[in-house]
């Protein structure tokens, strides 16, 4: 089969696509043809041995997949034929065929394609997990976004309405990602520089209530004072390259809270968490409530570009590459 490979620590630039084995179920997995594969940000980091989870070399990209289920065992929840979406977590989804426990695996419904399919688990349920576990995003609330052109920051524009939001302020680096945020669900756009300040003027004074950020770098602080009293600041990456600090006395001054949102951690410590988030945002998607993404689709030849754009911050939307 064509799979995707990373032999050295180079940087996206060493992916290349490789014939290699099929693989064979291991005890209780379920083998999919694999249509199409999601990029997120720890590929980009993980093709320069950045990331915290490092993988025997060499090895396959990609956390998340779309496809059909070739075989299966008797008493999983889904069957030969089932349109699926997976996930492989931290690596392994850019090949034609995958194996995966149950457990992982997601059936996708008829009106979301298998481009979509794999362009949303990654980013919907870290935000699924963020809004409602950890944010505790209650109806009426207003959320910001950082980084809101990217896969987290559409995929929460996407959700956070359905979820109860009344309003979603997204905050972009440049003006032609305004559009992409608009089209994903935000009711307000503001730039980066000085969205503090604009926050402030949108809100009358009184803040935001859930702040997601994906971004990290200096405008945390910002961010943090951009929250209403008793608002929740939701750390879900650091794509900005610098891990802020935070000093604790601005947590009392408003009541505010800093929240870790580590949705990987979490799943392992928590089994079934996964599929009781299905069982939320599956059937959303079904009935429209939640839209599915619209990523930028790549062929598998083009993945080294795919990755590459998140690495750059090129990227606009959710990345997915395609394999049939």
């Amino acid at each position: 089969m064509r799979a995707i490979q990373i032999a050295e620590l180079e940087g996206p630039q060493a992916a290349k696509v490789v014939e290699i084995d099929e693989p064979t179920a291991g005890d209780g997995e379920v083998v999919v043809d694999v249509h199409a594969a999601g990029v997120a940000f720890p590929d980009a980091l993980q093709s320069r041995g950045l990331y915290q989870y490092k993988p025997a070399m060499p090895y396959t990209p990609g956390a998340e997949i779309a496809g059909v289920v070739r075989s299966a065992p008797d008493d999983a929840h889904v069957q030969p034929g089932d349109r699926v979406a997976g996930l492989t977590m931290l690596c392994g989804a850019m090949a034609e065929v995958v194996a995966l426990q149950p457990e992982r695996l997601f059936k996708l419904p008829d009106s979301v394609s298998f481009e979509a399919g794999a362009g949303l688990l990654f980013n919907d349920l870290t935000v699924h997990f963020a809004l409602r576990t950890r944010g505790r995003l209650r109806d009426g609330e207003t959320v910001l976004v950082h980084g809101a052109a990217g896969g987290i920051g559409t995929s929460t524009l996407r959700l956070a309405g359905p979820f109860g939001a009344s309003r979603v302020i997204a905050v972009v680096s440049s003006e032609d990602k305004a559009d992409i945020a608009r089209r994903a669900g935000a009711t307000d756009v503001v730039l980066a520089y000085g969205f503090k300040d604009a926050v402030k003027t949108l809100t009358d004074g009184r803040g935001v209530d859930i702040v997601v950020d994906p971004v990290g770098g200096d405008r945390f602080t910002d961010s943090l004072r951009s929250l209403a009293p008793g608002g929740r600041l939701l750390v879900v990456g650091f794509t900005g390259g610098e891990i802020p600090t935070i000093k604790v006395n601005r947590l009392l001054l408003n009541n505010v809270d800093a929240v870790g949102v580590g949705w990987g951690a979490w799943t392992l410590s928590h089994p079934g968490y996964l599929q009781e988030q299905w069982a939320e945002l599956g059937p959303m998607l079904a009935s429209g409530a939640v839209p599915p993404p619209e990523p930028v689709v790549y062929p598998l030849e083009q993945a080294a570009e795919a990755i590459a754009s998140l690495e750059d911050r090129t990227a606009k939307g959710k990345i997915v590459v395609a394999l049939r």
